[in-house]
Parts: C-alpha cells; structure tokens; sequence
C-alpha cells in the first residue's frame, strides 16, 4: 500500500448541464477507492480556449489524498470522465461533458506518454490557476515552477466566480 499523496484534479465541463457535472464529479472523487476529497475550490465560469462557437466552461478543482499511483488514479479519472458521458473523439479543446485533469501529485514530475505531471497548461491558464490557488493555497509547491502564488495569473478567459 502507497502511502498516501496530496494531488490536484481540475475540472471542467460545458455540455449537460455543467454545474450538475461538475458536483456530480466532486461526489465521484470522493468515493474513488483509498482517496480521500479533501478540498474543492468554488465553481468558475469561463470562455472556452479552444473554438468560440461552444458553450462556457465551468471550472473547479479538487484536492485529493489518495494512494493511487499516478497512472492509476489518471485511470480513475477517465473511468469517471465516462461515467459521465464523455466522448473522446480526438477533438482538442472541443465541447464536453466532463474534463479532469491530474494537474498535481505531491511534487512527483512525470513526463510518461500518457501523463505529464505538473500538468503541462497548469501556468497558463486562468480558469486552473485561481481555483488551485483557492484550494491548495500560495505556499503549494509547483514542481519546475516555484510556489502557487509566485506564478502569474493570466487574464485571458473572462473567470468568473459562480458559486462559493
């Protein structure tokens, strides 16, 4: 048994009812097998980065502790991800039901061809950053980057906050 890591899911969705999807996902990291949820930031809403022509995001992140290897709990996700209706087609950046991304896991790096561990537009993106600095606090260490807070919050994806 692993001792158990602290990591950090984002989650997004713009199809089906999205804040449904998202709480839906909160409700189904809680019960993944020997993790704990021991943080969720509020929900945000976002433009889409990908096409224009596609409903806003709400966006979220969730704090784990959890014992899965990192491939496993990617594994989890996805598994999660189908559960709730979502179609990977090889579009990038399209419409879906539910995203989750492994942004963090304790300070491991990993560059594996399935996941990349911090997760590679961690500092790019407004819609991950401000509800990661919301749950996991500045002082988080971003490995390859400094702490949460020293990392520039871009302003590119009209964030706003939908609920606490």
């Amino acid at each position: 048994m692993r001792a158990p890591v602290a990591a950090c899911i984002g989650l997004g969705s713009n199809l089906a009812d999205p804040v449904a999807q998202v709480r839906q996902a909160f409700a189904a990291l809680a019960r993944l097998l020997d993790t704990r949820l021991i943080g969720r930031s509020s929900l945000w809403r976002s433009t889409p980065m990908g096409p224009a022509d596609q409903p806003d995001y709400v966006n979220a992140v969730a704090m784990l502790e959890t014992g899965l290897a990192p491939l496993d709990l990617l594994d989890a996700l996805q598994a999660i991800e189908q559960e709730q209706g979502r179609v990977r087609d090889g579009t990038r950046w399209g419409p879906r039901t539910l995203d989750l991304d492994l942004l963090l896991y304790g300070e491991t790096t990993m560059n594996d061809a399935r996941l990349t561990i911090p997760h590679p537009g961690l500092c790019e993106r407004d819609f991950v950053l401000v509800p990661l600095l919301e749950v996991a606090g500045p002082e988080w260490p971003v490995p390859g980057h400094g702490r949460l807070g020293e990392l520039p919050v871009p302003a590119a994806h009209g964030l706003e906050r939908i609920d606490a």
